[in-house]
């Protein structure tokens, strides 16, 4: 009895594995089972790497950093593929720990940057089933053209090119099918094997990473919240008329399809591109500085994203000014920078791991800027520094005014905000000078003066 249901029990594996094959609608990594079993593997094989490969090793010797260099390296390695394999969430969660050169060894981050450019694709079957299950209508019901080919896959969601049946031209953001059911249990295997790995490894720090997943992502699954975000940093920026944020379908919109409309450019820092259209990388890196400082010290409100694929410019044809086109908004942080700065500052001193994420995110931010005006080379003229210096007086006078009940006092402090940035005006106009032609021939002339005199 118990060979004949063995051999029943057998049949109906190989049964059903030779029907999962064979059927391209379903995927191992659908199941839960295969996705757990694949975690808790790579976990348990990296934190056997950690406890054995340094055991015997002095610590703090030249070996013990290069067996420590090379169990990094592995262990990065396991974790790219573990993400690849198990998609979604862990793509995500690989990304972010990618751009953390600033808490991970640099063997973590070269390794997870790659994840940027691995993120899987839904085919055509599953974006028509998304479309149809949100918007109730065939894909050629709504556009007059979709291109098949994605202008951007990420973790979470791909965009594709459209034109709607009235001619507009649109980018439509479409969620991957299964990433909304996996995401909730993703996060809770992370967290239980998180967990065990900080009982085996005291001084592990990384819980704070699981906390901010199951507070954002959430949010960055609910494209309607993307999409008000959109809205609200418009208007809260529409003095910058260099700006420009996609304006939203709200009629052809839900929590995983957003319709915005189409925009276009080059990369923020792709100095060749600025080149070839006639682009002043000079004004790029100013106008962004000013963005970016009028979010964090004036509004608060800040993108929490900032990479460069984020950040287009283009030239307008029309007016011949060049625009930066902001892209991206599922994610958004309130930042209280104007009362909280100084309440950050003691704890900067203390490891990186204890720093707010706020403080993080302003630090990202920070890089973005740096890197840019790195790969445009306008890092001489300190623009984006000097508008968030701005940005931060005027930030920090108007909280004085506000706590201040004395009319002398309020005066005080706008002759205080003037004066200071005048101060930065003269500077500016110092390093403009330094590395203009004019400023070269004064250089010149009173080296001339100078040696004349002797």
């Amino acid at each position: 009895m118990a060979r004949m249901v063995l051999k029943l029990a057998s049949l109906a594996a190989a049964t059903s594995g030779i029907y999962l094959y064979g059927n391209k609608f379903l995927d191992p990594n659908d199941f839960g089972v295969v996705r757990v079993g694949r975690a808790i593997a790579t976990t348990a094989v990296i934190t056997y790497d950690y406890l054995t490969s340094l055991r015997s090793v002095p610590y703090g010797s030249e070996e013990y950093d290069f067996l420590k260099s090379q169990v990094h390296l592995r262990s990065a390695e396991r974790l790219r593929e573990l993400c690849c394999a198990n998609r979604g969430t862990f793509i995500k969660v690989g990304q972010h720990l990618g751009a953390l050169d600033y808490l991970l060894p640099e063997e973590y981050t070269r390794t997870l940057k790659v994840l940027h450019s691995q993120a899987p694709q839904s085919t055509r079957q599953e974006i028509e089933q998304v479309i149809r299950e949100d918007l109730g209508k065939e894909i050629k019901e709504l556009f007059l053209s979709f291109e098949d080919t994605p202008l951007g896959a990420a973790s979470l969601a791909q965009v594709h090119k459209a034109v709607l049946q009235d001619g507009r031209t649109v980018a439509v953001k479409i969620q991957h099918p299964k990433v909304q059911a996996q995401s909730s249990k993703d996060i809770l295997l992370m967290e239980v094997l998180l967990l065990v790995v900080k009982q085996i490894f005291p001084d592990f720090e990384f819980m704070w990473l699981v906390e901010e997943a199951k507070k954002n992502l959430p949010l960055e699954l609910d494209f309607l919240n993307e999409g008000r975000n959109a809205e609200k940093v418009a208007h809260m920026l529409k003095n910058f008329d260099f700006l420009k944020v996609p304006r939203i379908y709200w009629e052809l919109s839900t929590r995983r399809v957003l319709l915005m409309e189409f925009m276009e450019g080059g990369q923020v820092n792709d100095r060749a591109y600025m080149e070839r259209n006639g682009i002043n990388v000079n004004e790029i890196s100013r106008n962004l500085g000013r963005l970016y400082s009028e979010m964090i010290f004036v509004n608060g409100f800040v993108h929490c994203d900032p990479h460069p694929g984020n950040v287009l410019v283009k030239k307008c044809p029309a007016s011949g000014k060049a625009h930066i086109i902001l892209l991206d908004h599922g994610l958004y942080q309130d930042v209280e920078i104007r009362s909280n700065a100084a309440a950050y500052l003691p704890q900067i001193t203390r490891l990186l791991n204890n720093v707010p994420r706020q403080m993080l995110l302003l630090l990202k931010t920070n890089d973005l800027l740096r890197g840019i005006e790195s790969a445009l080379h306008t890092r001489a003229s300190a623009s984006s520094f000097l508008n968030m210096s701005r940005c931060c007086i005027r930030a920090v006078s108007t909280y004085q005014r506000s706590k201040s009940h004395s009319l002398y006092r309020r005066a005080q402090i706008s002759l205080t905000e003037a004066l200071s940035l005048w101060q930065i005006n003269l500077y500016e106009l110092f390093l403009w000078l330094k590395g203009s032609q004019l400023g070269n021939w004064v250089i010149a002339l009173l080296s001339w003066m100078h040696h004349s005199t002797y």
